[in-house]
């Protein structure tokens, strides 16, 4: 495993298991057996209604909770100081943890400032080990790192080949902030496992397309979050810390950036439109 040190000095491994759309009747199996691998980073979040799972899992799994790291996410509809604390003190009945190793704003929608001091608070208190945002845009990233006494350790966002954040990345790096990658896989859009350049590229190393492309996020000093419910997946994805790309490889990924999200733009009004719909879907799920 390869590591990462976040700015308040938390080491962070750089490969994660997600369980976003891992549905709760297998997400328990599915962790146990990420963690029987080797995973010890596991991604959850409050929208994803599978904390308790996880938090089974951890409590089952045998491995001291010290070396694992869990990571949650504050859903919208939990926004708001008062709101944000007691879904946090909610998500550490569920993961059955007396702390979290990170705690994330999901949507940099609502009222992300009330959320995010209350995250600052429960640091404070030794509740959460590590505090950040997920899918803030530079300018709002800058916003949160500018304006709050403790600044976010953590932004994660969509990273992948086609859309690869490069700018965003040199502004999380300018402000001491660890870029994570969702989706690295881009969820197969647009032909990505039949890429002609990542499969020639992994043809070289004898690894496939989803290898090549977490080899090349770790290589770039992001955290990388892979999910699978298949085991064998799971054991490919875990085994990248054997290769390593050359430049040039790392060169011809480069060029397959579009500068343009395979799912959606968070700085639009539709996208805002369209999460207000997910947050009453979301609370119909309840």
């Amino acid at each position: 495993m390869e590591y990462v040190t976040l700015s308040n000095n938390v080491v962070m491994p750089k490969l994660g298991f997600g369980v976003f759309q891992i549905p709760k009747d297998i997400c328990e199996e599915c962790v146990l057996n990420a963690i029987q691998i080797g995973y010890r980073h596991i991604d959850t979040a409050q929208s994803y209604f599978n904390e308790e799972e996880v938090g089974n899992a951890i409590a089952k799994c045998g491995i001291p909770r010290t070396e694992l790291f869990i990571t949650t996410k504050v859903w919208i509809d939990n926004y708001g100081y008062d709101k944000t604390k007691s879904s946090i003190e909610t998500s550490l009945i569920k993961l059955k943890t007396d702390y979290i190793d990170l705690v994330l704003l999901h949507q940099p929608f609502g009222d992300t400032y009330d959320a995010y001091r209350a995250l600052q608070d429960l640091y404070k208190e030794g509740k959460i080990k590590a505090i950040g945002v997920s899918n803030f845009a530079p300018d709002r990233l800058a916003d949160m790192v500018g304006f709050n006494e403790i600044p976010p350790h953590v932004n994660q966002v969509e990273v992948n080949p086609l859309h690869q954040q490069v700018k965003a990345q040199e502004n999380m790096i300018k402000r001491s902030v660890q870029m994570q990658a969702w989706a690295p896989f881009g969820e197969g859009k647009n032909n990505m496992f039949q890429n002609p350049v990542l499969t020639e590229i992994g043809n070289q190393y004898h690894k496939s397309v989803a290898q090549v492309i977490l080899r090349w996020l770790m290589q770039r000093d992001v955290v990388a979050l892979a999910k699978s419910i298949h085991i064998e997946r799971m054991k490919e994805n875990f085994d990248i810390f054997d290769f390593e790309l050359s430049q040039d490889d790392m060169n011809k990924i480069a060029q397959l950036d579009t500068n343009t999200s395979l799912f959606f733009n968070h700085q639009t009004p539709e996208t805002v439109d369209w999460f207000l719909n997910l947050i009453q879907d979301r609370k119909n799920k309840i």
